[in-house]
């Protein structure tokens, strides 16, 4: 099929689609939604209470939240490289990469759970102050769609050494790795908010 441009024939182009499946991208607004209220009355409550978030925040190693946050990215990077290769007809690769993203969101855990740890060592739980409580509630809420996002990317590493996606229907893996890209976002927004910006 073409279409005429000036009286020259075009070949008509393929269709753009949306990758993944609707049901997600509604899901993640859904979620990223959530996640912009809590980051909202973060920033909010801080510009209230400047002082008690300035001293709070010093207790936090912002090189430990560069490294969480170059996990992240890394693994985000991996999986979407995963995708490519799924496209080319390469999916055995792709499961090596997404297994190897799901190492780099094991770094995350890794380290996430070593500050948690150091944390509640020195009493600065949920009820240590308003900084630590939204602290808790922001990052223990992303924490627990990192554990999720790491269980898709190890569901679709298994599904891609089946060969169960195809170039031309692998919006599964799409709607998966979207997912993982939602969790990216919201830990760069996260990130400087929580440890860096006073």
């Amino acid at each position: 099929m073409s279409t005429s441009v000036e009286g020259r024939a075009v070949p008509a182009g393929p269709s753009r689609r949306l990758p993944g499946d609707m049901a997600m991208w509604f899901f993640i607004l859904a979620e990223l939604s959530v996640f912009g209220v809590l980051i909202l009355t973060f920033a909010v409550t801080q510009m209230l209470h400047p002082e008690p978030f300035r001293e709070s925040r010093r207790v936090l190693d912002g090189s430990i939240g560069l490294a969480l946050t170059l996990s992240l990215l890394t693994a985000g990077l991996l999986a979407a490289l995963a995708v490519e290769r799924v496209r080319r007809g390469r999916p055995r690769q792709a499961a090596w990469l997404l297994l190897a993203g799901l190492l780099s969101a094991g770094v995350y855990v890794a380290l996430k759970l070593g500050e948690y740890g150091h944390l509640l060592g020195l009493g600065l739980d949920m009820e240590a102050g308003t900084f630590f409580t939204l602290y808790w509630i922001l990052t223990g809420f992303h924490f627990l769609h990192v554990l999720l996002g790491m269980a898709i990317l190890a569901w679709m590493a298994g599904r891609c050494r089946r060969r169960a996606y195809r170039p031309d229907s692998c919006s599964g893996l799409e709607s998966g790795v979207l997912y993982w890209h939602m969790v990216d976002l919201v830990w760069v927004l996260l990130f400087p908010l929580v440890y860096v910006l006073n």
